[in-house]
């Protein structure tokens, strides 16, 4: 059974009930949709992790990958399985629950959305290659402190240009 748009909706209204059955504390602070934005983003970045955990220990058991004359190392190809998870995730998520008054269209949405998780993707593969071999980080932990630093780079870009709303 395809799901209709009312389904849709009221799983939408389900999800941002329980998110908010948790924001009175943080209402002096930040906004709802602030909140509701860090709860999806909270929720993106917890799988992301458990993604590349599994993916670096028990998929490619730490073994680099030789792709011809290639040679991918197993954070890297680690941070590549967790980041395509992570895209349709965080894609819908913020789509369809937190800016859900953007007027653009949907593709345009997402090849704005594609362009900022480009952009992070490189900017993970610089810090993940400079923690884990310069700096000697364990790759999860790199993982850990990369997240957090895109995070609140994601979430400027995605209110002010992937979702932007026309005033």
């Amino acid at each position: 059974m395809i799901p209709t748009f009312v389904h849709i909706r009221n799983m939408r209204k389900a999800v941002l009930t329980c998110i908010d059955f948790f924001f009175p504390p943080f209402s002096k602070w930040i906004s709802r949709d602030t909140f509701r934005y860090l709860a999806t983003g909270g929720f993106t970045f917890a799988t992301g992790i458990v993604v590349y955990y599994l993916a670096y220990n028990y998929i490619l058991e730490q073994k680099d990958i030789r792709l011809s004359k290639l040679l991918v190392t197993a954070p890297i190809a680690a941070l590549a399985i967790e980041s395509i998870v992570t895209f349709l995730i965080g894609f819908f998520l913020n789509k369809y629950l937190i800016f859900t008054d953007s007027k653009l269209k949907g593709r345009i949405q997402l090849f704005r959305y594609g362009s900022i998780v480009g952009t992070n993707l490189i900017l993970n593969y610089a810090f993940m290659k400079l923690m884990v071999e310069a700096f000697a980080f364990y790759p999860t932990i790199a993982k850990i402190l990369t997240s957090i630093i895109l995070a609140i780079f994601s979430y400027f870009s995605q209110r002010h240009f992937t979702f932007k709303v026309d005033k």
